[in-house]
């Protein structure tokens, strides 16, 4: 099932299909995506290959509010697709931070 995951931030209808990330994260290379959850404008923010960028960019009405709510990490683990993780690598700073992992196989 191609569960659809509301952002409670992101406007009126705003979400996505958890498909899409699933889609998104394997374009990466990586099983994983960091959160990269900041209170900061788009133009300001630190992290362009976090899910917070992801979202921002793609579902939310105002790219400007900061998307990865827990609401939306407890929704995303939920599926059974992922597993909320500390300890990933930043793409932008090294540093290891919170994220989803991919629990499907590779395809």
């Amino acid at each position: 099932m191609d569960t659809f995951i509301k952002l409670p931030y992101g406007g009126p209808g705003a979400g996505f299909r958890v498909s899409e990330l699933v889609s998104h994260i394997r374009s990466t290379g990586r099983d994983y995506i960091i959160q990269g959850g900041q209170n900061a404008t788009l133009a300001k923010h630190t992290k362009p290959n976090s899910l917070d960028v992801w979202l921002r960019t793609r579902f939310a009405t105002n790219p400007d509010i900061r998307q990865t709510a827990k609401a939306v990490m407890k929704a995303l683990e939920a599926t059974g697709r992922f597993q909320v993780v500390r300890g990933l690598r930043c793409p932008e700073s090294g540093r290891l931070v919170n994220g989803l992992r991919l629990l499907d196989p590779p395809r």
